[in-house]
């Protein structure tokens, strides 16, 4: 079997419509196994480049430009008896309650009536991790915001999602201790909510960097600064080569 990570997305808030809204899809064998984050610009790349919807989508956290897409992909699934409840949407359980209040409890979620957001999803509440596809998940807090908010994903041996983070070294150590590649939100500077350059190479050990690749930054010319630092930098709709996930359990 062969493992990619395909960016959808690798811009901020504000860079998302040059650059797309951070997200990114792991795939086997060249198809989809699980969307990361749901921004309207990620789930039309998704579209783009697969020819249909997500199946199974991890959130890391309710900002909208990495949730506003499930909305749109609300309607295509409610609306067909194939897809209706099938869609799994991961959620860490401490995300499900804003995940709720920002797109879930909004007064008649179809003009018909009689239908709750819920029902076009298979949801799958997650602390520690979960089993997608045979493969076992970790799920770890991050820095972002208030604490419990948001969350990274591994994928044992293979990689690490960080989504929106401040440096997390010790969680890094834990999660990221088996040869992953990291991909890390990072910016040309950083901010309370998010990390600069001078962050992770102030806070990260220079093997851990080199596993990096970075993501969420503001435009292409803070790309190509980064670049010229030494790092590794993602570009939207490039692939990773991914080694195989190492055996996992719950």
């Amino acid at each position: 079997m062969n493992w990619s990570l395909h960016f959808l997305g690798v811009g901020n808030a504000q860079a998302a419509m040059t650059l797309g809204s951070a997200a990114a899809v792991i795939e086997r064998d060249g198809a989809p196994e699980l969307m990361i984050d749901c921004g309207q610009e990620a789930l039309t790349s998704f579209e783009r480049a697969y020819g249909r919807l997500p199946d199974a989508v991890f959130v890391t956290h309710v900002h909208m430009d990495h949730v506003a897409g499930l909305e749109r992909l609300f309607f295509a699934t409610y609306f067909d008896p194939a897809r209706r409840g099938k869609v799994r949407l991961y959620v860490p359980v401490t995300v499900l309650p804003h995940l709720q209040a920002r797109l879930a409890d909004y007064p008649g979620v179809v003009a018909e009536g009689d239908a709750n957001w819920w029902d076009a999803w298979q949801l799958v509440p997650v602390s520690r991790g979960f089993w997608h596809r045979g493969q076992w998940y970790d799920v770890f807090p991050v820095r972002h915001h208030l604490p419990d908010t948001a969350f990274g994903l591994r994928l044992r041996g293979s990689v690490v999602w960080t989504g929106d983070t401040r440096p997390i070294p010790e969680m890094l150590a834990h999660h990221a201790g088996a040869g992953e590649v990291v991909a890390h939100d990072c910016a040309l500077h950083g901010n309370p909510s998010h990390s600069g350059v001078d962050d992770l190479e102030r806070e990260y050990p220079a093997e851990l960097l080199a596993r990096c690749v970075l993501y969420h930054y503001a435009s292409d010319a803070d790309g190509e600064a980064l670049r010229a630092r030494g790092h590794r930098v993602a570009r939207a709709g490039e692939r990773l080569t991914l080694a195989a996930p190492l055996p996992g359990s719950a």
